[in-house]
């Protein structure tokens, strides 16, 4: 590849060529396997998609090593040569900014063999957490037998009837508790297997070897974690008034998710969260809003719960395909953000892949949860613009919040718990069931105060996070709400200008490295000032609930 910019350029495109197809029959095998994880055929197909994943890492992994050592004036002459290569001067720029972390072309082959069995930690904990685990039933707020779900725990932990919820959430964690040493197992494989990739790669620590590849400081992460212990006796301060408000003695975990505002909860079918989501995003304009449309129309969207089904929410597809949207909608309002969110993440992609060459189609994780996030904050905005009613605004508010409090504050719990854990195996400390329990209960009492009980069940929780096999994922949530908050309040306050940048920021893909795409958009979140202007929305609702209650 060193050889001529037609050898590097040639390259470039043919490997384009071939992970384009190969995209397409992963996210096949891996959409019809979520479908029902207790089919065999699709768990096999999905194994040899990753078997040819695994091959084809294996036979292009000179690419790299090859590139990193053509001298730099040479790479720049190959670039004013062959005006071809124009495309990929971004995409070299970040090859040559992990330049120190690239190994020799065979130990770069052997590093893409291992892919697939350093992967079976977290084969396992899907199999076992969507397929094995099953619960037992409880019984409803009608008296009525009923098998517990994970979709239906949402449901019942929003329960108004307390004996339900209670029943719900020891039901459920008695589950996890009868696997917990293979939890327990399967996640100290996973936290170990990030070690060794960053200790192949030379970087001082797993968290670092995560941030690298999207240029993003470790202060960035460190900073979101600082920030929101400074700003926990706010959460405290709604913590106190939902126990207020509730009437109870004891504030138990199974009391987080119940509406405070219980007799103006109602059922949203499905249809009325489609019109809805369709209002709510006018202000991005009526090309935006057709698509949406065109999506629900060309069924982009699984909608229901189904036996074997994947648990949760998310939006996949290829570069060559249109966005596919998998969810387990359950005729709340709940339902109809994960929606909305869902939507935000396909049409990125959808714009994305419209502007962008297949080398900038997939964006980075940093800014994945931007759009989808600016979207409920767009559908709150819409539904309490149309209401006076004080019980109705103080549902909705307290929605909001809700949000704030799960993404905000404990996805930055989460990701407090992920470094600890990458920290104490670093460290050479052992990671048991009950050393990650006990770390795991310390983070609960000190984000959620004095006023909540901590259950013993609640410190079993981390088995339940299926996004810790993916390592330092979660801090983004934290960071996408805040520069997802400001974008929006950008949007709904400066019009058009703010569009434009933002409609920018969805086509742009991975063009240029996450931090950067924001600060075009008008958000700089390498600094604390986003974070903190969150909070200070979180301290405006927050004020306005204490009035209306």
């Amino acid at each position: 590849m060193g050889e001529s910019a037609h050898a590097l350029l040639s390259c470039f495109k043919y490997r384009d060529e071939v992970e384009v197809v190969l995209e397409r029959v992963i996210v096949y095998a891996h959409m019809r396997r979520d479908e029902d994880n207790s089919n065999p055929l699709y768990q096999a197909l999905y194994e040899r998609a990753i078997s040819l994943a695994t091959e084809f890492s294996a036979v292009a992994s000179f690419i790299v090593p090859e590139i990193v050592a053509i001298p730099d004036e040479r790479l720049e002459a190959f670039l004013q040569e062959e005006p071809e290569l124009a495309v990929y001067r971004q995409h070299l720029a970040q090859i040559v900014h992990e330049k120190a972390h690239i190994r020799s072309a065979e130990v770069e082959e052997i590093l893409a063999q291992a892919y697939e069995a350093t992967s079976g930690a977290s084969n396992a904990y899907q199999m076992l957490n969507n397929a094995d685990l099953t619960f037992p039933k409880i019984r409803d707020e009608n008296g009525d037998e009923v098998e517990l779900t994970k979709g239906r725990y949402t449901q019942f932990l929003e329960s108004p009837n307390r004996e339900v919820r209670k029943a719900a959430f020891e039901a459920l964690y008695s589950s996890y508790a009868s696997y917990k040493n293979t939890f327990g197992a399967t996640y100290a494989a996973a936290v170990k297997r990030d070690i060794f990739y960053a200790r192949v790669r030379r970087y001082p620590n797993a968290l670092a070897a995560s941030l690298s590849s999207d240029n993003i400081p470790v202060e960035v992460y460190d900073q979101l974690i600082e920030t929101v212990n400074h700003n926990l006796p706010i959460l405290h301060r709604y913590i106190s008034l939902r126990k207020r408000l509730l009437g109870v003695d004891e504030l138990h975990a199974y009391d987080l998710y119940v509406p405070l505002i219980s007799d103006v909860q109602r059922k949203v079918p499905y249809e009325e969260a489609i019109q809805t989501i369709l209002e709510a995003f006018a202000p991005l304009g009526e090309d935006y809003v057709a698509v949406v449309k065109e999506g629900i129309k060309s069924r982009w969207v699984d909608v229901y719960e189904n036996r074997g089904k994947s648990s949760g929410a998310y939006s996949s597809g290829a570069y060559t395909t249109q966005p596919f949207i998998l969810m387990n909608y359950q005729n709340t309002l709940d339902s109809v953000f994960t929606l909305a969110h869902e939507m935000g993440h396909s049409l990125h992609s959808y714009y994305t892949n419209l502007t962008q060459p297949y080398v900038y189609a997939n964006y980075s994780l940093f800014v994945a949860e931007v759009a989808s996030t600016a979207n409920e904050a767009l559908v709150t905005h819409y539904l309490l613009q149309r209401t006076e009613d004080k019980k109705l605004r103080s549902y909705l508010i307290n929605n909001e919040l809700e949000k704030f409090r799960g993404t905000l504050f404990r996805q930055t719990m989460f990701a407090e718990f992920e470094r600890e854990a990458h920290r104490m195996a670093e460290a050479g400390e052992a990671l048991t069931p009950d050393s990650l329990s006990n770390m795991y209960r310390g983070l609960n009492e000190r984000y959620f105060g004095p006023e909540v009980v901590i259950d013993p069940q609640v410190e079993l929780e981390w088995m339940r996070i299926p996004h810790f096999y993916r390592a330092f994922y979660v801090y983004q949530y934290a960071t996408g709400i805040s520069a997802a908050t400001a974008l929006s309040q950008q949007i709904l306050k400066e019009g058009a200008p703010a569009v434009e940048r933002y409609r920018a920021f969805l086509a742009s893909g991975s063009s240029d490295y996450p931090t950067n795409l924001l600060k075009k958009a008008g958000v700089d979140i390498t600094t604390p000032v986003p974070v903190q202007q969150a909070f200070d929305t979180f301290a405006e609702m927050l004020k306005e609930l204490e009035e209306l209650a």
